[in-house]
């Protein structure tokens, strides 16, 4: 198994750091997840990715951790 960092972003006019937060965790609470990620292999290689919406949420609805391949 191999790891990995997964990250979003996304741009919000805020007055604090704290204030752009709290909208970024808002804007995930509410609304659809990402679907674009920057992710980061073990040897610190980037890819950036945009995941299809209907794949996606398939994905999301399967219980994943019963796969043989995870254990």
């Amino acid at each position: 198994m191999h790891k990995f960092t997964v990250s979003i972003t996304e741009e919000f006019e805020a007055d604090t750091a704290e204030e752009a937060a709290l909208l970024m965790y808002q804007q995930l609470t509410k609304g659809p997840a990402p679907l674009v990620y920057s992710v980061t292999d073990e040897t610190k290689t980037a890819t950036d990715l945009t995941l299809e919406r209907k794949t996606a949420d398939e994905f999301a609805r399967l219980d994943h951790t019963a796969d043989p391949g995870n254990w």
